[in-house]
């Protein structure tokens, strides 16, 4: 193998690796989101709604987070699709297990748990894992603005249905 060659094949596995972390990062993460979704439009249905909308317009860059850098890595829009898609259907599951097992057990504080819970996983996410791997690959200020505009973005989706 060529220099060239080398320095792809090392660039496409670490894309990949990226992928898969964010894929199973997000996982993680969208699980106990259901839930959190959930829960909150059993206790308050506007709650509930203002949740959920907040929760679809981040899972956009969420999918892309995912998608994005396995395409890139295999060239395979339906791995890249795949495994976006996979991740996010564990929200459902979340919130399908707060039904059926958590439904009984909740109360205000385990409500907060899940919620703080929930935010911590994904600011620990795109702190250490999408924000470095964002300005490695493009440029450090567009980052940034992309992680301001992402917190007004959600902040303005929340606002609207308080």
């Amino acid at each position: 193998m060529q220099q060239h060659e080398v320095q792809e094949y090392r660039k496409k596995k670490e894309l990949m690796r990226m992928g898969i972390f964010s894929a199973l990062a997000i996982a993680i993460h969208n699980f106990p989101e259901g839930l959190a979704t959930f829960m909150g439009a059993l206790s308050d249905p506007t709650l509930g709604i203002s949740i959920a909308v907040a929760i679809a317009i981040h899972n956009i860059p969420e999918g892309i987070a995912v998608s994005v850098p396995i395409y890139y890595a295999t060239n395979d829009k339906k791995k890249a699709f795949g495994l976006s898609f996979l991740s996010g259907l564990a929200e459902p599951v979340g919130a399908a297990l707060g039904f059926f097992v958590l439904l009984p057990f909740m109360n205000d504080i385990v409500f907060g748990i899940i919620f703080a819970s929930v935010a911590g996983i994904m600011v620990y996410i795109s702190l250490d894992e999408l924000l470095p791997t964002a300005e490695k690959y493009g440029e450090h200020h567009i980052a940034i603005y992309g992680v301001i505009l992402g917190m007004v973005v959600m902040a303005f989706s929340l606002l609207m249905f308080a």
